[in-house]
């Protein structure tokens, strides 16, 4: 757990720099957490599979898959909820979004993404 949050804290870092530099420059916000989230993501996958949860051996596309499912339905949780919010002050309303996908992707990443491949591949 203390490693997923480690990982989440630098996704989390990546996404609000990359969502706050887009819309600064011009990027609709809609837009720039598509990006933003998408960038984290990225990051989310490469830190958690290696260190957090310890896959070891090739990328499976099962475990693509099912790593890209999870964070779309996290993306349009977060996007919904950007939107829902969007009266609110952005940066509250974006720091609620990022936060409601947490349980989502921790409970996902560790119960149904990395939990089968956590064998050694062939």
């Amino acid at each position: 757990m203390m490693k997923f949050g480690i990982v989440g804290v630098l996704n989390t870092a990546i996404d609000m720099l990359l969502f706050f530099t887009l819309w600064s420059v011009g990027v609709p916000y809609l837009l720039a957490q598509v990006l933003s989230y998408s960038a984290g993501t990225l990051n989310s996958f490469v830190w958690n599979r290696s260190w957090t949860f310890k896959v070891s051996g090739r990328i499976h596309i099962e475990e693509i898959t099912k790593f890209l499912l999870l964070n779309v339905i996290a993306l349009c949780m977060s996007t919904f909820l950007l939107s829902l919010l969007s009266g609110q002050p952005l940066f509250i309303s974006k720091t609620i979004a990022t936060l409601s996908g947490l349980s989502v992707t921790f409970f996902g990443s560790r119960f149904w993404v990395f939990r089968q491949q956590r064998r050694k591949s062939i």
